[in-house]
């Protein structure tokens, strides 16, 4: 079986984590809850949909980031909606694809697409900058290897 969902929303890197006291850690970054919630929705109503059943063998896992270019790449004045030619094709950037990925593959568990992120034995990733900034998100295509369908 395969499962393909396209999650809207900013894509939010998994990794540091910071002391707060008494023992707590709390995320660095405010934007993995609200990520991987979103995740969690899409891919929720995608598994009904469809039918998934949980993977439970290796799966093949496909991601495209889709990132919010800075608004310097854009002109301004009468050109404020276009692309300078100075801007770059690719977002080089942080947030990391590695963080990216833990965050979005951690929603994948949650929501019950697999038992476990270490069934990933194919992982292909992308980052890319979105369209606009209300195209951002993900594309995650989800295919358990050696089952027919």
């Amino acid at each position: 079986m395969k499962l393909s969902v396209i999650v809207h929303g900013v894509p939010g890197p998994q990794g540091s984590k910071r002391h707060v006291g008494n023992g707590r850690m709390i995320e660095s970054s405010a934007k993995v809850k609200p990520w991987r919630d979103a995740v969690v929705a899409a891919v929720g109503r995608e598994m009904v949909r469809t039918g998934w059943v949980q993977a439970t063998g290796p799966v093949s896992l496909g991601i495209t980031f889709f990132l919010a270019r800075p608004k310097g790449h854009y002109g301004t004045g009468r050109n404020a909606g276009t692309l300078r030619k100075s801007a770059p094709a690719y977002p080089a950037v942080k947030p990391d694809a590695d963080k990216l990925i833990r965050s979005t593959q951690d929603a994948l568990t949650t929501v019950g697409a697999w038992r476990d992120d270490a069934q990933a034995v194919d992982l292909f990733v992308c980052k890319r900058y979105a369209d606009s900034f209300n195209s951002q998100g993900c594309l995650v295509s989800l295919r358990e290897i050696g089952v027919t369908e």
